[in-house]
């Protein structure tokens, strides 16, 4: 019996350098199918805006790219970030794709914009910050247009109406955590990005949580960076990717993902490498054996019901191998 909890895919459709843009979402496609065939219970993407590093800003469509080239998995996102649209616009694009490919999408839901300010006031649903303060009535809003149809209801969201697409909440904070309890919603940490408060979120997520018609008990899923290689000095070095990538935001720089290196020591500073590690630190990297021992701590740890990972890799034949033997760990 394994001791790790059901396992799903965050894919950020990374770009890499020496790539583009279609080579990331063609690579998302072969991804999903790769993880269904593995049996992983859900392939997730992201909302980005403006970023040289990810392909995935038109969320709902690659959505539906990804459930037409799949026949099982249930495909989401993770997240769609409403304060950047209208509820009823985000309920007739997952109304459809519910419409296309029933009982097989998710809608998590984020809080934060995902993008910078200039980036922002160009999506031009709002000029200011200030949407992120409706998010708790915009979540309510949308669910109502997912929800059965209400005598007198003036707006309908068509598709979309009596689909209940299930709603998850996101969050990297404790905002999130406390209103999808109080909502009877599933909910996701994003710890791959964010670890500083992922146990107080899980806590107060839990003790707080108010059983829902169709949620009674509460259902939290962590997010985790996972890499997977033969040995775990394979995996380290395939690591270091993703850690130029964060050493990239700390110094406010962006762009596609860097190849591995060598030695990193090279590249940052004492602060900056202590800056990365605490932003990177619900990582398990590693040969097999390795990665099962901390997963499983993980798991033990936080008594999640679902890990969510992300596996950002420049090589994309290393990236499958990667959830390849993660599958098998797990089974």
């Amino acid at each position: 019996m394994s001791l790790i909890p059901p396992l799903s895919v965050l894919d950020l459709a990374p770009i890499v350098a020496g790539s583009d843009a279609v080579t990331a979402l063609h690579n998302s496609l072969a991804l999903a199918r790769h993880a269904e065939a593995l049996g992983y219970r859900r392939f997730w993407v992201a909302e980005h805006h403006n970023m040289d590093g990810v392909a995935s800003a038109a969320t709902a469509v690659l959505i539906g790219q990804i459930a037409r080239a799949t026949e099982r998995i249930r495909v989401g996102s993770g997240g769609i970030m409403l304060p950047n649209h209208a509820p009823l616009t985000v309920a007739e694009q997952f109304g459809t794709l519910a419409s296309f490919f029933p009982g097989r999408i998710d809608l998590g839901l984020g809080r934060a914009p995902g993008t910078d300010g200039p980036t922002m006031r160009a999506l031009r649903r709002h000029l200011s910050s200030a949407a992120e303060d409706r998010f708790p009535q915009d979540v309510q809003e949308l669910q109502a247009y997912l929800g059965p149809a209400r005598e007198g209801q003036v707006v309908r969201a068509i598709p979309g109406q009596g689909t209940e697409v299930p709603i998850w909440l996101l969050g990297s904070s404790l905002y999130s955590a406390q209103l999808a309890g109080y909502l009877g919603l599933p909910f996701a940490f994003a710890s791959h990005f964010a670890p500083d408060l992922l146990m107080q979120a899980l806590e107060i997520y839990r003790s707080q949580y108010r059983p829902s018609a169709r949620h009674p008990e509460p259902h939290a899923m962590v997010g985790l960076n996972v890499i997977v290689a033969d040995s775990d000095e394979q995996a380290q070095r395939l690591f270091t990717s993703l850690q130029q990538r964060f050493l990239g935001m700390q110094r406010g720089q962006r762009g596609p993902l860097l190849p591995p290196v060598d030695d990193m020591e090279a590249l940052w500073s004492p602060a900056e490498k202590a800056g990365v590690a605490r932003m990177l630190a619900e990582s398990v990297v590693g040969s097999p054996v390795t990665v099962r021992a901390g997963l499983r701590a993980t798991a033990e740890r936080t008594g999640a019901d679902e890990f969510i990972v992300a596996s950002a890799l420049h090589d994309f034949d290393a990236r499958l191998r990667s959830y390849e033997l993660l599958a098998q760990l797990a089974a």
